[in-house]
């Protein structure tokens, strides 16, 4: 006890001596300190009170979410309590705030804001005639904003050349900036796709908006009191919402039910906005403007190039509208910031669960532009591809090769990008992809022994494509299939048979494949002839044949090597049997040896050199009963040909 008794002593003199000296206490009390707490019966009674005196729970750890949604109701109410009451000292202090600015610029020798006001727009309306004289700008949207440009840098040399008193600057500045956004926004709705009334609606729109903004900005400054100044961008947001449903339903592109549902959600966002829910409200301003925005960026964007679908033209498109959404993503993540004291910023989970969904949606818009300037080129290469005139044969089969890799590997991009971008955007959420990635893999491996079938159309697939085996626009056979191959996927080919049908082969099916296009065709054909026809003459003959065939402006670069007689093949019935070979290029070969049976007859006539026709000898004495038999045959014979048919 008595120790106890010392070391509270001790303490009360720690404490006493620290609040009555600033400097710190002598050396030897502190080590009476530490000995004290060193004491072993001093540390046991301390570890005993930590039990006996328990730290009793807060109403607010209690009551939870319960006691922060009543604190919300609360500053809500008073809120609007406080906004009404100010209400009636609008006019009052509208007035104040201008004979204070007006006495600040009057009183250092300058006009009243203002005259300095109209002075300066006037300054730039003019800088602006003169370029529009000059310069003569264009009907694009670039035309439509260099002149507003002008007129803001002619005000804006003015304005910082001159040294304005301090409530002057502010509210010329305040009033200067939301004019030229005023200008700006006239611009870019001149180019949107548009009716004039919906037009004249938003214009008038925007500059109540830049208006209310403004008069918000300057409110401070000038000494307006804070209720005050609340209420007068209260009044002006209740006008608003009234310009918005107005221009809601005097559309006529829309549906009652659409507008009823649309006057709502305006409705719904005021309140929100009221109740200074400030990252609630973007959400849905983005969920109502954004769409249009972006369509509005994207077609003037696309002015500034001639070819849309080039990497360039890309590039400007997709970046212009990713450089939105960024801008949006920022500024809702800013307002967020800047409103610590909101409902849903004190529970983390919340917060956690807000700045992991705009990490996503940065993530998202860089997976689509990735995704489409890769597309984008893949796309331009096939296009290219598929113009392989005038080329040599190596340069026109490496585009062929183009046709039939680039498709797959497009097909391919667009999985690995997509699966990415859904496994970072997990992981932004909160979501430990560690487990579900090992997950996926055993999913994975049962339906690889459940789909055995598609993981072997799959491998062959993979294996056609290494050995290079057919590509885009060649014609192969494989088993009972055979056509132009048309296209691919992970899985099968598609093939088009010379007569029109379709077929659709899975790899696995297609086995030993026949490639009738690669590199060049030999073609061979007989030809029979009477048994006293000059071998060696038509030999000549053919060898001129080729040689006019070969000079043919038409059939002469479909030759590889001219049409020569191999010899004679053999002794048929009814005459010499003939072959002929030459080579060509692929595919062409059945039109060239149509062109060669027309010049060979042709030829083969005028030089006297006959075709072998079947005959047939009766025996006996009587010449004509023979020559009449072998009539009969032959008429039977021409008509068994026409039925045949």
């Amino acid at each position: 006890m008595k120790r106890l008794l010392s070391f509270a002593a001790v303490i009360l003199l720690a404490f006493g001596a620290l609040a009555q000296t600033p400097a710190t206490a002598p050396q030897q009390k502190i080590d009476e300190l530490v000995r004290l707490l060193q004491d072993p019966d001093v540390k046991a009674w301390l570890d005993s009170r930590k039990d006996v005196v328990a730290p009793a729970p807060s109403p607010a750890s209690s009551q939870g979410h319960t006691s922060e949604l009543a604190k919300f109701e609360s500053a809500a109410r008073a809120r609007v309590n406080e906004i009404l009451a100010a209400i009636p000292a609008i006019p009052a202090e509208v007035k104040a705030a201008a004979m204070k600015a007006r006495h600040d610029a009057t009183s250092r020798g300058y006009a009243p804001v203002f005259v300095i006001f109209g002075a300066l727009v006037a300054l730039g309306l003019l800088a602006e005639g003169l370029y529009r004289r000059l310069a003569m700008p264009r009907e694009t949207l670039l035309g439509r904003l260099a002149p507003v440009g002008i007129f803001a840098g002619a005000m804006a040399i003015v304005f910082f050349a001159v040294e304005w008193p301090p409530l002057a600057r502010v509210t010329l500045l305040a009033y200067l900036s939301a004019f030229i956004l005023f200008r700006l926004a006239i611009s870019l709705l001149s180019v949107a796709a548009i009716g004039p009334r919906s037009r004249n609606r938003l214009v008038i729109l925007f500059g109540l908006l830049c208006f209310a903004v403004a008069t918000a900005a300057v409110g401070e400054p000038l000494g307006v009191a804070p209720a005050v100044n609340d209420a007068i961008t209260y009044c002006f947001s209740v006008v608003g919402l009234f310009l918005a449903i107005k221009a809601v339903w005097s559309s006529s592109q829309r549906t009652r039910s659409s507008k009823m549902a649309l006057s709502v959600f305006l409705v719904a966002l005021w309140l929100i906005w009221c109740l200074d829910m400030r990252g609630l409200f973007w959400i849905g301003i983005y969920a109502l403007v954004l769409p249009a925005i972006l369509d509005a960026v994207g077609r003037a964007a696309a002015s500034f190039t001639s070819d849309p679908g080039s990497l360039r033209g890309i590039a400007i498109v997709r970046g212009a509208r990713a450089a939105v959404i960024a801008l949006a993503v920022g500024w809702l993540a800013l307002v967020w910031h800047l409103n610590p004291d909101t409902l849903g910023q004190r529970d983390p989970v919340i917060v956690a669960l807000f700045y992991g969904g705009l990490k996503s949606v940065l993530i998202l818009v860089v997976a689509d532009f990735l995704w489409q300037m890769a597309k984008g080129w893949i796309d331009r290469t096939l296009r290219v591809a598929t113009d392989t005139t005038s080329l040599a044969p190596a340069d026109a089969a490496r585009r062929a090769r183009f046709r039939t890799l680039l498709p797959i590997f497009r097909n391919v991009l667009a999985v690995v990008v997509a699966v990415m971008a859904g496994l970072i955007v997990l992981a932004e959420m909160g979501v430990q992809i560690g487990p579900l990635i090992a997950g996926a893999g055993i999913f994975g491996v049962a339906i690889g022994f459940g789909s055995q079938t598609l993981v072997k159309d799959v491998i062959s697939g993979v294996f056609y494509m290494l050995d290079d085996a057919f590509r885009v626009g060649e014609y192969i056979q494989a088993k009972d299939y055979k056509g132009t191959v048309e296209g691919f996927s992970l899985r099968s080919v598609r093939l088009r048979h010379h007569r029109g049908p379709v077929f659709t082969v899975p790899f696995g099916e297609l086995g030993a494949v026949e490639n009738m296009s690669r590199d060049w065709v030999i073609d061979k054909f007989k030809i029979t002839v009477g048994f006293n026809t000059d071998i060696e003459k038509a030999r000549k003959l053919t060898k001129k044949v080729g040689a006019e065939l070969v000079e043919d402006a038409e059939l002469g670069p479909l030759f590889i090597e001219p049409l020569k007689m191999k010899g004679v093949e053999e002794f048929g019935d009814y005459g010499i049997v003939l072959s002929f070979a030459m080579t060509t290029v692929p595919g062409m070969q059945t039109y060239v040896r149509r062109k060669a049976y027309a010049k060979i007859r042709e030829v083969f006539l005028a030089n006297g050199i006959a075709f072998a026709q079947p005959t047939v000898q009766v025996g006996g004495d009587d010449k004509d009963g023979g020559a009449a038999a072998a009539q009969a045959i032959r008429a039977q014979q021409a008509n068994a040909a026409s039925q045949a048919k």
